[in-house]
């Protein structure tokens, strides 16, 4: 009998605020935050707009899409799309860019 696999669950944190949030592998980080409380600032929701752009400040994340609507130097120097950015471990992010 196959078991599914459960979600994992990591720790989400924000700066400078230091609101602590559940961080689920199975929803972007921007439903985790507005989950945790967190007034994040969002608009379209599928990596478009940049409203919800912060910079990743520790852990990893992922994206299901392919075009995270990031340049590739945005992404060395950390920032994120919440709204599509999936938890791979414990985050810290800081809202803005």
């Amino acid at each position: 009998m196959h078991t599914p696999e459960r979600p994992a669950l990591f720790i989400g944190r924000t700066e400078p605020n230091d609101l602590q949030f559940d961080a689920w592998t199975h929803q972007p980080l921007l439903q985790s935050l507005e989950q945790g409380g967190s007034d994040w600032p969002s608009s379209c929701r599928v990596g478009h707009c940049r409203t919800c752009v912060g910079q990743l400040l520790s852990g990893e994340v992922r994206y299901e899409i392919e075009w995270p609507g990031l340049t590739s130097e945005e992404q060395a120097e950390g920032c994120v799309l919440p709204c599509v950015a999936y938890p791979c471990s414990d985050v810290v992010l800081r809202p803005g860019y």
